[in-house]
């Protein structure tokens, strides 16, 4: 099916094979589903059930955690070793990588042979390397986020590291952004397609506490400017549109008292208001306008627009941002359990609507299903759209079991499941060559199948969800579970690379 790597290193940590320490145990997000997984892969001529459509022409990109040493203390799986897996179709056909993110962290610990840092739950004071987050005492593992600028991949880690690009086809290190300001940047950066404008922002314990930022399509920073906010905060994501990008002030955020102490403990305010900025696409701080709305947290916004007056912003609202924890089934790990579990927090399908001439919000519960960690097709972000597609989650685990597809204009949806004991990623929708219209495509996923012992690459066709899979395409191995995923399309990737051609090594 495909020639499997072992473990072999590649051209830029020499000729020694992949120093692996981790040893057997029973952590729930070690086993199962996610077992991390250490081999890279390159296959092509994969068994497939069914047949893949010849009008697919782009790339799937995931990213999951895969830790490769015995970690310092408790392990999170958020602490994994950032693999990329990537699967580009083109006439019919279908061609699989998977390589590890060559991270300074990873390459550190290759050298030395062990971890070197503590993870998100232990304290910092156990990592070999002092600070706070990316840049400190937590690893840059590059597993949270991935999207495709500028004709590469982009893989970034939620806690502010680098920004480390990949070519999308080979998988081949093409080394970290000069212009990645000195605090990182944060998992989410968003790409507007139109333009080719990549926008990102990140956090820090130091004022002002974060900047926003604007990179062209020709992947030189364009603009970088503070937002002050009134201390530390933990914003996870950003949504934009055509004239405007939206930061968060949540309040959900660490106790600031314990900080001084290295102790990093989120504690949710619910007697604060939740704040949005709107700033202009290459505003300044004296720009943002910032408006009120209720308390909560969102890890993640679905898309904005703008409408009349109005800026229009879709999103998953947590209905109970910190939860009681139970150490019912796993009295060791019930902190980390809860808080992975969506069907703890309540994440809603939400709307808020910010008028800018008279700065008042407005909110709409627009689905009360736990979802999140949806997508749309990409050629309508940051615009107004119909389609959007959201994961349904297993109870107690992080883990998609199933998809719900929203028309937004009728308020219809329709759900799918994977299967028993099947687990599949933060879709991606793939247009139809040459389509007009924006559900005509596929939505493709990666699903582990616990009982087959496989995984597989699971492509249907958007507007026909109920018919089940038009393919699926066997990987060479089981990969481990994980966070986020993109498409894009081939055409997009050759134009950007042809315009730059340095970003592609072969």
């Amino acid at each position: 099916m495909g020639l499997e790597r072992t473990g072999a290193a590649r051209a830029d940590l020499g000729s020694a094979e992949f120093k692996v320490t981790l040893q057997p145990n029973d952590h729930p997000y070690m086993n199962g589903a996610w077992t991390p997984q250490h081999a890279e892969h390159t296959a092509e001529n994969m068994v497939v059930i069914g047949e893949i459509p010849t009008d697919i022409d782009g790339v799937y990109v995931r990213n999951t955690e895969n830790p490769i040493h015995q970690p310092l203390g408790r392990y999170h799986p958020f602490d994994g070793d950032g693999m990329i897996h990537a699967i580009s179709f083109a006439d019919g056909k279908a061609a699989y990588r998977n390589r590890f993110v060559r991270t300074a962290g990873f390459v550190a610990e290759q050298e030395a042979g062990r971890a070197l840092w503590a993870g998100l739950a232990e304290h910092p004071s156990l990592s070999e390397r002092p600070g706070w987050g990316a840049h400190g005492g937590l690893k840059d593992s590059s597993s949270t986020d991935v999207i495709i600028h500028a004709g590469a991949i982009l893989s970034t880690f939620y806690q502010c590291g680098e920004a480390y690009r990949l070519d999308p086809y080979t998988l081949e290190p093409l080394g970290t952004d000069a212009w990645c300001p000195p605090q990182g940047i944060s998992a989410h950066p968003k790409v507007d397609e139109k333009t080719g404008e990549l926008l990102f922002f990140n956090y820090s314990k130091t004022a002002p506490y974060m900047h926003y930022g604007v990179v062209g399509a020709d992947n030189v920073l364009k603009h970088l400017t503070p937002v002050p906010l009134p201390g530390p905060r933990l914003p996870h994501d950003m949504a934009f549109t055509t004239n405007y990008s939206i930061l968060n002030d949540l309040p959900l955020f660490w106790e600031e008292h314990l900080l001084p102490k290295g102790i990093h403990a989120a504690r949710f305010h619910p007697e604060l208001k939740s704040r949005f900025g709107i700033i202009p696409r290459f505003g300044g701080a004296e720009d943002v306008q910032w408006f009120e709305a209720d308390a909560t947290y969102v890890l993640h916004f679905l898309n904005a627009w703008e409408e009349g007056d109005e800026v229009v912003m879709d999103g998953y609202f947590q209905d109970n941002p910190v939860p009681q924890t139970s150490p019912d089934a796993w009295p060791a790990y019930e902190r980390i359990m809860t808080f992975l579990d969506q069907n703890m927090l309540q994440p809603k399908l939400h709307r808020w609507r910010f008028n800018l001439k008279t700065g008042a919000t407005t909110e709409t519960r627009l689905d009360d299903r736990v979802l999140e960690f949806g997508v749309i097709n990409n050629q309508f972000a940051g615009v107004k759209y119909r389609y959007a597609y959201s994961a349904a989650s297993k109870p107690g685990w992080f883990l998609f079991t199933g998809l719900v597809k929203h028309d937004m204009d009728t308020g219809e949806s329709q759900a799918i499941d994977f299967g028993s004991e099947r687990y599949g990623s933060e879709p991606g929708f793939a247009p139809r060559v040459g389509a007009t219209e924006e559900d005509d495509g596929y939505l493709i996923t990666f699903v582990t199948d616990m009982i087959e012992d496989r995984s597989e690459c699971v492509i249907y066709d958007a507007r026909k969800l109920g018919d089940g899979p038009v393919a699926r395409i066997i990987l060479p191995a089981r990969i481990s579970s994980g966070t986020h995923a993109t498409w894009s399309q081939g055409a997009t990737i050759r134009a950007a690379q042809a315009f730059q051609p340095s970003t592609r090594e072969n």
